[in-house]
């Protein structure tokens, strides 16, 4: 048991330090057009990425099994969206990679998440952005250009997010 506690962290330690990395696997870069697409935002209510021009938008990539992204998403509730829910020029969509609502929904209840938590079964909004590796962030501006990226968790890189994140929502 020890031994499998010992590979699974060295198994997870690159994947913890791998935000801002130019990887292979991020198919849209800073400075990039955020492509539109369209999701659920309730089990009947749809919208497009493109309903939030004007807006800073963080978009979350997780999934309910990932360890990084069960370290990173309290942190996203406490430090991001009570900080910054009721800012008018601020949307938070963290999308649950491969899973759909009969997982996600009670993944926030049980994590007393308040922000949209919504379903990406078929990596249909993951794809656009990349091929691999969660948990990833995306800071989209107000003209619609990605100006963050992080793959992973770290401090370091969950700071510089929450840096540009005040300097933009001031």
């Amino acid at each position: 048991m020890k031994k499998l506690l010992i590979i699974s962290i060295l198994f997870l330690i690159p994947l913890f330090s791998m935000a801002q990395v130019d990887s292979a696997s991020t198919l849209k870069k800073i400075g990039d057009q955020a492509p539109d697409f369209e999701f659920n935002l309730s089990k009947d209510k749809k919208a497009n990425l493109s309903n939030y021009h004007g807006k800073i938008i963080l978009i979350n990539f997780f999934a309910t099994w990932c360890p990084p992204c069960r370290l990173e998403l309290p942190r996203v509730q406490k430090e991001i969206w009570e900080k910054y829910k009721d800012n008018p020029k601020f949307a938070l969509f963290a999308f649950d990679r491969e899973e759909g609502w009969i997982k996600t929904l009670p993944f926030k209840e049980k994590n007393n998440y308040t922000f949209l938590m919504l379903p990406d079964e078929d990596r249909k909004i993951y794809k656009l952005y990349a091929s691999q590796y969660i948990p990833r962030n995306v800071i989209v501006d107000e003209d619609g250009k990605i100006i963050y990226e992080s793959i992973g968790y770290s401090e370091k890189d969950f700071s510089e997010m929450l840096n540009l994140l005040a300097e933009k929502l001031k």
